[in-house]
């Protein structure tokens, strides 16, 4: 368990540093805000697509660590070889490679998650569970910082090697990774199926089929779409809160800081709440954050970007959680990639919309981002009541 955490948080930091360093390596070497921006559209928006193929590869294949090892090695090296086009090559090929490489993200979230059940026994999921999600927390406070002070001390190019870096780092971990048990196995009736397209139908199947797991997924979803909302309106609300843009990066550390203290609670007591509930109760606690920001109170705007993480860890913990429990075994990987990929299309959507929502009215845009969250609370309870 120690070798999967280290390898998790050491990889999922590297993907989140990897984001910021490729806008500052595009700007760094092409001073050209598009072509920063375009990088990370190209690394992002590929990854949705990617994760349902690769659910159903890792699912498919006798030893999933090394394919997933595999996956990250590839990761990696397009990385630098994004860094080392840059200025180079076209812009256009630039971006493609990025396209590919961003295939392959979701081996770093959902990939990396599925193998947990064969790591550690039934009984100690909740726990295990718990501490896994809490690397994503860990991830998400330290790589963007680490990819700016790297930049700032070494130059925008040593951010993406040191991204890349870490991610060669959780290599042994994953090639390592044991093969799945046997009883596990023996809990999935369900007949093999004859091709890798039956497969991919069968992990739809599974997502939508299954009440449970379809209701937190379309929760989850619907709740990161508010997410990306709140996360493209943090410069402006640090700038009208405190003065400045940059202020609004401290709003998503105070975010990560509680999300990562809420986790670690829970791994200390992860049954006192079922899953189930603290889905729907995040998204409440979300959209009453996002009223206290629209307050632009400073005061209210810290209270509200803790009040954020206490709501954002819990859930992606409690997504992890459900996910496990109502995963057929042998679609495993494929629901866990395809829900990830779900939620980075939802959360592109949203801060889509955000962008010229705030420009119009702040608030207007945080307001709206607080009835996404209650529309996901709503969807999740409309969904339990209805039938499958």
């Amino acid at each position: 368990m120690g070798s999967f955490l280290a390898g998790a948080a050491a990889a999922r930091a590297g993907d989140e540093m990897s984001g910021p360093a490729l806008l500052l390596a595009g700007y760094a070497v092409g001073g050209s805000a598009t072509e920063a921006s375009a990088l990370l559209a190209g690394i992002t928006v590929s990854a949705a697509v990617g994760g349902p193929l690769l659910g159903a590869l890792l699912d498919r294949s006798p030893r999933p660590g090394r394919l997933l090892a595999r996956a990250l090695a590839l990761y990696g090296t397009g990385l630098v070889l994004i860094l080392l086009s840059l200025g180079r090559l076209p812009l256009e090929l630039t971006v493609l490679i990025a396209v590919f490489t961003g295939l392959l993200g979701p081996a770093l979230s959902g990939g990396w998650t599925a193998q947990l059940p064969r790591v550690v026994p039934r009984e100690r999921m909740p726990r295990a569970n718990a501490l896994d999600a809490m690397t994503f927390s860990l991830a998400s406070l330290v790589g963007p910082a680490l990819a700016g002070a790297l930049a700032h001390l070494l130059g925008a190019p040593a951010a993406v090697v040191a991204s890349a870096a870490l991610i060669a780092f959780a290599l042994p971990a994953a090639w390592t990774l044991p093969m799945g048990r046997d009883r596990d196995r023996d809990r999935d009736k369900t007949p093999p199926a004859a091709s890798l397209t039956a497969d991919l139908a069968a992990g739809i199947r599974a997502i939508t089929r299954t009440r449970p797991l379809a209701r937190a997924t379309l929760a989850s979803v619907v709740s990161c779409t508010g997410l990306g909302m709140l996360i493209t309106c943090t410069p402006l609300l640090g700038e009208r809160a405190f003065g400045s843009a940059a202020e609004g990066t401290l709003l998503l550390t105070c975010t990560a800081v509680s999300a990562l203290a809420a986790n670690a609670v829970l791994a200390r007591r992860p049954r006192t709440i079922a899953p189930d509930t603290i889905i729907w109760s995040s998204t409440l606690l979300l959209a009453v954050a996002l009223v206290l920001s629209a307050t632009g109170h400073p005061v209210l705007v810290v209270a509200a970007a803790l009040t954020a993480g206490v709501g954002e860890g819990p859930q992606l913990a409690a997504l992890l959680a459900i996910r496990h429990r109502e995963s057929p075994e042998r679609l495993r990987s494929q629901v866990f990639t395809t829900g990830a990929s779900l939620k980075i299309t939802g959360f592109a959507l949203g801060a889509a919309v955000a962008g010229p929502l705030a420009t119009y009215s702040l608030p207007t845009a945080l307001l709206t981002a607080a009835g996404v969250q209650l529309v996901a609370a709503l969807g999740f309870h409309v969904f339990r009541a209805g039938s499958c």
